[in-house]
């Protein structure tokens, strides 16, 4: 197994404790639900990382075509992720308003940028593949995963 599974079930378990733990709003469940649906996404690039792994050649068949029946919802769990986390930003600006100084805000804002860049750089996968193009996505990915880790860390 890729050391992404374990580090992807530390992210949710750490991320389901503060939500369980804090005062629980409408923005807080859109919020946890945005997380749930970028950590099930993110556990693609762990599934071919073991893949790319030292590991028998029938873990790695097995892996490959469970992949391929996750692949046709991959998009749209990202785009459903955008959406979702536009509402929690929306309700998080209702209830708080805009607080320029405040770093859960503007990591969050980096989070939604960032994140929709990998949505729309996913799209343009789907649309025609190329090498920089799945590269982009890839690297817009880990800024993903780092910007909402630190957005639940703080």
């Amino acid at each position: 197994m890729s050391i992404w599974f374990f580090i992807n079930a530390i992210v949710f378990f750490y991320a389901m404790v503060k939500v369980f733990s804090s005062a629980f709003g409408i923005h807080i469940i859109f919020g946890s639900i945005g997380i749930t649906l970028i950590l099930y996404n993110w556990t693609r690039h762990a599934v071919f990382s073991t893949i790319r792994s030292n590991i028998s050649r029938k873990r790695k068949i097995k892996y490959a075509q469970l992949s391929k029946k996750v692949l046709p919802i991959h998009k749209y769990t990202g785009s459903s992720a955008l959406v979702v986390l536009i509402v929690h930003a929306s309700y998080v600006l209702y209830y708080f308003g805009w607080q320029s100084m405040n770093p859960k805000m503007l990591s969050g804002l980096l989070a939604i940028v960032v994140l929709s860049f990998v949505v729309l750089f996913g799209w343009l996968r789907f649309i025609r593949t190329t090498y920089n193009r799945r590269m982009i996505h890839l690297i817009l990915g880990y800024c993903l995963f780092v910007s909402v880790v630190l957005h639940v860390i703080l």
